[in-house]
């Protein structure tokens, strides 16, 4: 039954702020207590839903949660009615009320991990929302994310939603940010791939710079990172993937480099990509990085029939080509790997890998040699400040025709709705937001106001998703 690949976009929300929040996102911390401009970040996140909507491009939004949460801080002591409840915290606690009106969710690769229903011993498309417990403003999100993808994809018939996985050590989950699916065809089963932080076989070392080398040689490379701490853990990847009934044969668990994360990989998309039969990735993205592409090309063996000859294809970039550090400054990886409306394969980059002449170097021997058909480059700046490119700003959903019917028609991207939203974005949302407007009383209602609007224009229920 044919199907179609759905990037569902977030919306970026009016608290859209450099609090800092995220150890281990470089962009994050070096733009801490910055003035961001939210209008500025939702119209540049619209338009890059839009450019990717003209290449043919299935898409789709998701909208933003109201922020402040003064639930949140009431339940951590805060007490009076709304204005007094934001002063206090601002004045006794700004870090908490950073957390309460962090507008992440905006990055929807986090949303969830969500298996097809070609893939699924059941036949249905299964969710499950990311518990997100590596930091407070994350795990705020996940109640309402949960309550949106059942708006969202309500009929039973073909969707199952499981419950986040419970919050406690060993378990954390990121969702689809370390989660990539490769197939020989949106209609063909897939192999899907999980990556994980914690520690299991030893790492291949990393050559260190010239400057930094010693007579002695480089000393091998721990198996657990001793910077940052991971986000996401194996015994996480492996629930979701019996959660949707996966085929085991066509799963596969990798370590992420513990060097990478120390470099900034908080997230597998920010160093590999992958999208049909392609998968774009740095040569330090791995722990094992022979034992990963072995482990791949094994399970793809179960994924494709016999009248299929295509094979995977690996799109590997050097240390000496990008150095890890600058792999993260650029967010190549993080792009949007796609095929566009005549089949050709595209990736979507970030402006900064146009201006960064060893990533543009990269991006242009891809094309060049023709493993790639196009590169695009947006502009998402205010996301990337933040430590979110294209690839974070979207959840990718599989859907054959059924499927699509069955699904909240008014969250799919139209022209009409781009003309809406933009409007709405110009009406409601601040050019202009420090840490210290967080505790304006205006802020909150004009969100509330903006929100409900949002809600009735998305068809969705405004007191299940609040």
């Amino acid at each position: 039954m044919p199907a179609r690949e759905f990037n569902f976009d977030g919306i970026v929300g009016p608290t859209h702020h450099y609090a800092g929040l995220a150890p281990g996102n470089l962009a994050s911390q070096q733009h801490q207590h910055q003035p961001s401009n939210p209008k500025a970040a939702a119209l540049q996140g619209l338009a890059k839903m839009r450019f990717v909507h003209s290449l043919g491009v299935a898409q789709a939004v998701l909208p933003p949660q109201l922020r402040p949460d003064v639930d949140y801080l009431r339940r951590l002591g805060f007490t009076g009615d709304d204005a007094a409840v934001l002063l206090k915290a601002h004045r006794d606690a700004p870090h908490l009320l950073a957390v309460a009106s962090s507008a992440s969710c905006m990055w929807t690769a986090n949303a969830a991990t969500v298996a097809p229903s070609t893939d699924t011993a059941d036949g249905k498309t299964h969710f499950t929302p990311a518990n997100l417990i590596a930091a407070p403003h994350r795990q705020n999100e996940t109640t309402i994310t949960a309550a949106t993808l059942k708006q969202v994809f309500a009929d039973e018939q073909h969707f199952t939603h499981h419950s986040p996985l419970p919050s406690a050590q060993g378990l954390g989950d990121e969702g689809a940010a370390n989660h990539t699916r490769l197939s020989p065809s949106t209609n063909a089963p897939g192999v899907h791939l999980f990556v994980h932080g914690d520690p299991h076989p030893p790492a291949k070392a990393i050559k260190p710079a010239p400057e930094e080398q010693s007579d002695e040689g480089p000393d091998p490379t721990p198996n657990h990172p001793q910077r940052f701490r991971p986000r996401q853990n194996l015994g996480a990847s492996q629930a979701v993937a019996r959660l949707h009934r996966l085929n085991p044969d066509r799963t596969v668990f990798a370590q992420q480099h513990p060097a990478a994360i120390d470099a900034g990989v908080f997230h597998n998309d920010v160093i590999a990509v992958g999208h049909g039969h392609t998968l774009l990735y740095h040569e330090h993205a791995f722990a094992d990085e022979s034992a990963t592409i072995r482990t791949l090309e094994n399970a793809w063996k179960h994924a494709v029939s016999e009248d299929n000859s295509k094979s995977l294809r690996f799109l590997r970039v050097t240390d000496a080509q990008l150095p890890l550090h600058e792999a993260v400054a650029t967010y190549l990886f993080n792009s949007q790997l796609l095929r566009n409306g005549t089949g050709q394969l595209v990736l979507v980059a970030p402006s900064e890998c146009e201006q960064h002449p060893a990533a543009r170097a990269v991006l242009d021997g891809f094309i060049e040699r023709g493993d790639l058909d196009a590169v695009h480059f947006v502009d998402v700046r205010q996301s990337m400040n933040n430590g979110g490119g294209p690839a974070c700003l979207r959840l990718r959903v599989v859907l054959t025709e059924p499927e699509q019917a069955a699904i909240n028609q008014h969250v799919l991207f139209t022209g009409e709705l781009d003309t809406w939203l933009t409007a709405w974005i110009e009406k409601h949302y601040r050019d202009h937001l420090t840490a210290d407007d967080l505790a304006d009383p205006e802020l909150l209602r004009t969100n509330r106001d903006a929100h409900h609007e949002l809600m009735q224009r998305l068809g969705l229920d405004f007191d299940e998703t609040s």
